[in-house]
C-alpha cells in the first residue's frame, strides 16, 4: 500500500510538472501570436494562394456539388482589421449592400497599386471594423453577388482575442489557441472550403435573391427564439440525436426509417412547445435553408476535393502555411456528421447548420433530383424530405 501511495505522488507531481510545463510553453506561444495582421494594405502571398485554391477547387467540383455553381462568376471580398479586398471584378460600383437592409455601406473601391492578383488588377477600401459591417456572408456590389470572409491571418487573430476574452484570467495566457484553432480550421483546407460556404450564399443569391433576403430578415428573431426552455432544448436534443442516427446509417431503409421518425419528433416538438410561434418555427425553416444548404455546400465540396480526381494548386500548397490538401477531410467530414446531435455547448442557431445539412445528405440518398426543387420559391429542406419518404 505505500508503495502504491508512493507511486500516485510520484506520478501526480511528474503531472504536475508537465502540466506547468506545457502552461509554460503555450504561455510563450501565445505571447509570440501576431495581434495586428502582418500585411494589411494588400494581399499576402497566402491570401493570394487562397482565393486561387478556392476558386480553383469551385470550378473543378463545384458542378458535381450543386448544380450550376462551379460555373458561376462569384467575386471575393476578403478583409482585415483596416481594409477590405474585392478580387474577380472589374471596375466595381461603390461600396456594397447588405442583405436585408440593401442600404449602400462603404465607399469607392480603389485598385490596388504595386500589386495584381494573377495578373489582374483588384481593388481596396479602408474599413473600420469590417466583421460587423461587411461580415462573413454574401453582400451586393452593385449587381453583382460577392462572398465576403476575412483572411486566415485576422480570423485566427480574432478567434485568440474573442476566445480569450470569455476565458478566466488563470487561463487566457496559457491556453493553447494555436492548437485550439487548428482543431477548428485544420491546415487550411478549411479555410478554403469556408470561402466556399461565403460562396455558396453569393449563389443562393444569384438564384434566389428575395428568397435570401427573406430567410436573413428572420436573423432578427433569434432574439426572440426560446434557447433556454428546457422542455424544447429536451426536445430539440431528441429530435437531432435521431438525424445524426439517420446520417450516420449505412442503408437507405435505415436512413429512410430514421428521417421518418426525425420529421414525427420534429412535429411533437412543435406542438408541444408553447413557446414557439408559428414565425419562430418558419425561422427554424429559413435558418436551416439558408445556412444548412451552405453547410452542405462547404463540406460536400471538401469531401469531393479528397477524390482521387482533385489535386490542389501547387502554389497553394507552397504558399499556404501547413497546407497539404484535403487527404485529411473525410476524417473530418464523419466528425462534422457526429456533430449532428450535439447541442449543449453551442451557440443557438449552430443546430440550424447542421440540421439542414444533415436533411440535404440525406436527400442525396433518398431523393437524388432534390436540388432544383430546393431553389424553388418557399422550398424547405424539411418539406422536401417528407416528400422523398412519400415517394
Amino acid at each position: 500500500m505505500r508503495r502504491l501511495r508512493k507511486a500516485i505522488l510520484i506520478s501526480l507531481a511528474a503531472l504536475s510538472v508537465l502540466c506547468v510545463l506545457a502552461g509554460g510553453v503555450s504561455a510563450v506561444s501565445n505571447a509570440r501570436q501576431p495581434r495586428q495582421s502582418t500585411i494589411v494594405d494588400q494581399f499576402s502571398e497566402a491570401d493570394k494562394a487562397f482565393l486561387a485554391e478556392a476558386t480553383h477547387l469551385r470550378q473543378a467540383v463545384g458542378d458535381s456539388v450543386w448544380p450550376g455553381w462551379g460555373q458561376a462568376d462569384i467575386p471575393l471580398i476578403l478583409y482585415n482589421e483596416r481594409h477590405a479586398f474585392l478580387a474577380g471584378l472589374d471596375e466595381p460600383a461603390a461600396g456594397w449592400v447588405k442583405v436585408p437592409d440593401m442600404a449602400t455601406r462603404g465607399g469607392a473601391w480603389l485598385p490596388v497599386e504595386g500589386d495584381a492578383l494573377a495578373g489582374q488588377v483588384y481593388y481596396w477600401q479602408a474599413v473600420d471594423n469590417a466583421s460587423s459591417v461587411i461580415g462573413a456572408f454574401t453582400v451586393k456590389v452593385g449587381e453583382r453577388w460577392v462572398a465576403a470572409l476575412s483572411t486566415s491571418e485576422w480570423s485566427r487573430i480574432e478567434f485568440q482575442a474573442g476566445l480569450g476574452s470569455e476565458l478566466p484570467p488563470v487561463l487566457r495566457q496559457v491556453f493553447p489557441y494555436s492548437l485550439a484553432y487548428e482543431a477548428l480550421m485544420g491546415k487550411g483546407d478549411r479555410y478554403v472550403t469556408a470561402l466556399l460556404h461565403e460562396s455558396f450564399h453569393a449563389y443562393e443569391g444569384m438564384l434566389q435573391p428575395e428568397r435570401l433576403a427573406a430567410a436573413e430578415r428572420t436573423s432578427a428573431l433569434a432574439d426572440r427564439y426560446p434557447w433556454d426552455d428546457a422542455a424544447l432544448k429536451s426536445a430539440w436534443q431528441k429530435e437531432l440525436a435521431t438525424l445524426q442516427r439517420a446520417v450516420l446509417a449505412t442503408s437507405t431503409p435505415e436512413r429512410a426509417a430514421l428521417a421518418r421518425q426525425f420529421l414525427q419528433e420534429r412535429q411533437q416538438r412543435r406542438s408541444a412547445a408553447s413557446t414557439l410561434s408559428p414565425q419562430l418555427v418558419e425561422y427554424e425553416r429559413q435558418q436551416e435553408w439558408l445556412e444548412g444548404l451552405a453547410k452542405y455546400a462547404e463540406m460536400s465540396v471538401g469531401l469531393a476535393a479528397a477524390g482521387p480526381g482533385y489535386q490542389p494548386l501547387p502554389e497553394a500548397l507552397s504558399a499556404i502555411p501547413g497546407f497539404r490538401g484535403y487527404a485529411s477531410y473525410p476524417i473530418f467530414y464523419q466528425a462534422q456528421l457526429r456533430e449532428v446531435g450535439r447541442i449543449d455547448n453551442r451557440s443557438g442557431n449552430t443546430r440550424f447548420y447542421y440540421g439542414g445539412m444533415a436533411q440535404a445528405v440525406l436527400l442525396d440518398d433518398l431523393s437524388p433530383d432534390w436540388k432544383p426543387l430546393a431553389m424553388q420559391d418557399g422550398a424547405c429542406l424539411e418539406d422536401l424530405l417528407r416528400a422523398a419518404l412519400q415517394e
